[in-house]
């Protein structure tokens, strides 16, 4: 048998700078959404992460370059889910009722951060801001896309698929404004209702 390998000074601290930054990101997702970007101070972070202000820069440089790492992180893993559930096999109809549901209920199930994700963007410095946006059109490109392949196959009835896009991406946002732990409906349930609005939305 042989003797497991030791772990590297190096690896140690790396993984524990990791910790460090992730602990950081989660005080700051908790500060930003119960004060707001403007009203959170890099002591209200530093403090809920048990660290000291000074800490808070031994990691990052400012309090906008938090938001925007929430933000961005945000942003890709809910453009991952558009983009899996709509490029996938299925009809119009199949396709944005699966991304309505994966989306509505990531929004609930994550909804403290994606509070944070949706209504703080105008906090961000514009080159951040930019990048995100980015990755905003693409949501919106890519339900477009379906609503308009559903209109052309017959599947649905919508006279601006532009605007019907933008009203289903809303809707799904929307979740993370009034959803809470307790409130009315779970997130599997919110979901199901949503896609069928998203479906009637759409003229299915």
């Amino acid at each position: 048998m042989t003797a497991p390998a030791e772990e590297s000074p190096a690896a140690t601290g790396n993984d524990r700078s990791a910790a460090t930054r992730a602990r950081l990101m989660e005080a700051a997702v908790t500060a930003f959404a119960e004060r707001g970007f403007h009203a959170t101070t890099t002591r209200d972070i530093a403090s809920a992460a048990g660290m000291s202000p000074a800490a808070l820069y031994v990691h990052h440089r400012s309090k906008e370059e938090l938001l925007y790492l929430i933000s961005r992180d945000g942003h890709q893993k809910t453009l991952d889910l558009v983009r899996e559930s709509l490029t996938q096999d299925g009809t119009p109809t199949e396709r944005l009722a699966t991304m309505m549901r994966r989306f509505a209920e990531q929004h609930a199930n994550g909804h403290t951060t994606a509070r944070v994700v949706n209504f703080e963007l105008a906090a961000l410095d514009p080159e951040h801001l930019a990048e995100v946006m980015a990755m905003r059109h693409e949501m919106d490109t890519l339900v477009r896309g379906v609503i308009e392949d559903g209109v052309a196959g017959g599947e649905f009835h919508v006279e601006s698929p532009r605007l019907a896009a933008a009203a289903v991406l809303s809707l799904g946002i929307d979740v993370s404004r009034w959803y809470h732990e307790g409130g009315p409906g779970k997130p599997d349930e919110i979901s199901a209702g949503y896609a069928e609005f998203a479906l009637r939305i759409v003229g299915a």
